[in-house]
């Protein structure tokens, strides 16, 4: 057990790929190539490495290094050198040689992403081929490992993925090479490593996978079912007698174990002369921001049963109804003008939960600290805090490309800031910035806004920052709390900025379909319970018209769905308020008082009423 703990200590310091009598490794930022323990070839990332693999020399060649970081990017290399940089869809996890040599041209590369997608490039001498990815339709965990073995049996490797939500996954290809999926199966925890072959009979494959307890287990391609006709005896054959007698002992030897050492670990903590030790657990998290619909992900997973996790956060969030949880939740009541909270949840778990799954969605300009307090079911009680920082503009997430023709609005600082003083402050706003300042004198990072899908474009060096956006209230929130970072260290800034009126009709139009969807469901829920009452005193539904059918007929989705987006229509309400108030503001006028009109236009939602307020104002 000693033995495998330092192992995923060294994993976590330590990447490595080794090909002969090449060692590839990298830590966190760092890079290094040794041959014959001779230092060969170093690269400083701008972003955290997550991974590091090599193609194979013997078919291509040449050493290819291809770094897998945490900006979304492929890096791969030559020599020192970055030869060029492959954009994905989602921030790289692990990377795979296809079919364990690199296909048919021993440049093809697998990588898996840490929001569940899985896609295949081709790393040729000039340029990358995308040949295919697939998307995470199912909302799936995050990719944790993959391997290549043919476990259906048709003579083509097919490809296992493992994933963080404990789901395994086995795709076979088609005629035209696109992987399609042939099985799954879930797991109660994170799989952490996946390999094909055979293991427990022979002519019978298997997937053994690993997860994060501990846990070793294998899915077989051997027949575990035996059907019989009426009146037909099944006899159990000697060997499988002889597997159930040895698993049956093991079983009893182990429990016998387990009993000894809880007896003595009782004694020993109950003896007068026992020094007072609290219990050690490590505890796996993951806190990421999901673009699809806008709210971050929360995992804890202990290797131990967890009892109770308690939430608290300084600032106004939402927990979100998540399908896998099947912790009980509660709520207390908090007092945020005289403590500061304003969120105290407690998740009662049952029993042998090891992971927990929560959703959260914060609102951008209000920023603090999530806490979570997590307990597990050992003896005595101890308890782990894990903070998680909700940033100014938490629901911005880091893109390659924006639309440069989109109306923008411009902030710009100046003053006598240094390059990494002014970084600090945009990591402090921001998700997914890198915490070391880049190399160089000058750089630029692009956002979304994963909920309204507004843009913004970050290009600061010493001295100077300019920050674009096609959303005024984006600007609003930076100019306060950059001004506010400034202050605090005392530092005088110069900040102007230019204002598009045409931006802001721009970001109506952006939030209208939302709205409209948003508006259109809560209607169509309202009506439910109505119609269920007109069709039990009429009998049946004939005498209502086709849409009020529809509604009936589509009533358990339609409320379910509702119940997944708590206070959705309220948030949209609240950034078309902030978006008003942000406009004026930058023009010295306070409107405040004409937020209740406003209000009233969107109980009566039109576009144009909606646009012809903004403009008359």
């Amino acid at each position: 057990m000693m033995f495998a703990v330092g192992l995923s200590f060294m994993a976590f310091i330590m990447l490595r790929h080794i090909s002969g009598s090449d060692l590839f490794l990298s830590a966190s930022y760092i890079y290094n190539h040794y041959c014959d323990c001779k230092d060969q070839h170093y690269y400083l990332s701008g972003d955290k490495i997550n991974d590091v693999i090599c193609l194979p020399v013997e078919r291509v060649l040449r050493d290819v290094p291809v770094l897998a970081c945490q900006d979304r990017v492929l890096r791969v290399l030559q020599g020192s050198d970055v030869m060029y940089e492959i954009e994905v869809p989602g921030p790289p996890t692990v990377l795979a040689l296809h079919n364990g040599n690199g296909g048919d041209s021993g440049e093809d590369l697998l990588y898996g992403t840490s929001d569940g997608k899985l896609g295949l490039i081709q790393i040729t001498t000039s340029k990358p081929i995308h040949k295919w990815e697939i998307r995470n339709e199912k909302k799936r965990g995050g990719i944790l490992c993959i391997d290549s073995f043919d476990i259906v049996g048709d003579g083509v490797k097919d490809l296992l993925v493992g994933r963080d939500d404990g789901m395994v996954e086995v795709y076979s290809f088609d005629n035209a090479n696109e992987p399609v999926l042939r099985f799954d199966q879930t797991l109660s925890e994170s799989v952490t490593s996946i390999q094909g072959g055979c293991v427990g009979k022979d002519g019978y494959d298997e997937i053994v996978v690993s997860t994060y307890s501990g846990w070793v287990t294998g899915l077989t391609t051997e027949p575990i079912h035996k059907e019989s006709g009426p009146g037909e005896e099944l006899k159990i054959n000697q060997e499988m007698q002889n597997k159930i007698s040895s698993l049956r002992s093991e079983l009893e030897h182990l429990q016998y174990k387990v009993l000894q050492e809880r007896e003595k670990y009782q004694q020993s903590s109950q003896s007068s002369k026992a020094k007072s030790a609290v219990p050690s657990f490590s505890v796996n998290d993951k806190f990421t921001l999901n673009k699809d619909d806008a709210s971050y992900s929360l995992i804890l997973e202990v290797q131990t049963a967890i009892d109770n996790v308690l939430i608290q956060s300084d600032v106004p969030i939402d927990l979100l109804d998540v399908d896998k949880n099947s912790a009980v939740v509660s709520f207390s009541s908090c007092d945020s003008e005289s403590n500061d909270n304003f969120l105290l949840a407690t998740y009662r778990c049952q029993a042998n939960t090891t992971r927990l799954e929560l959703k959260i969605r914060s609102i951008e300009g209000q920023y603090g600290t999530l806490q979570a307090y997590v307990t597990p079911r050992i003896q005595p009680k101890t308890c782990q805090a894990r903070q998680y920082l909700i940033k100014p503009l938490s629901l911005h997430q880091r893109t390659h490309f924006i639309d440069h023709d989109r109306p923008m609005n411009t902030l710009t600082l100046t003053g006598q800031f240094s390059f990494a003083e002014l970084h600090s402050w945009v990591v402090f706003c921001l998700p997914e910035v890198p915490e070391k300042p880049p190399a160089g004198e000058c750089v630029t990072f692009y956002f979304q806004n994963t909920f309204l899908d507004t843009q913004l474009e970050s290009t600061y060096r010493k001295g100077e920052g300019v920050f674009k956006s096609d959303n005024i209230s984006t600007i609003s929130i930076l100019k306060d709390v950059l001004s506010k970072e400034a202050t605090k260290r005392k530092i005088n800034l110069n900040i102007s900025y230019e204002i598009n009126e045409v931006s802001v009709k721009h970001t109506l139009k952006l939030i209208h379909p939302k709205l409209e969807y948003q508006l259109l469901l809560a209607k169509k829920v309202q009506l439910i319970d109505a119609l269920k009452e007109l069709q039990v005193h009429e009998g049946n539904t004939n005498f209502l018209i086709p849409e009020y059918r529809c509604i009936l007929e589509e009533a358990d989705h339609l409320q379910e769905e509702y119940k997944k987006q708590p206070a959705h229509l309220e948030r949209l309400y609240g950034m078309i308020t902030d978006l008003f108030i942000d406009k004026f503001k930058f023009k010295g006028t306070n409107v405040k008082t004409k937020v209740p009109l406003l209000l009233e236009i969107l109980d009566s939602y039109d576009q144009n009423a909606l646009i012809a307020f903004f403009d008359a104002a």
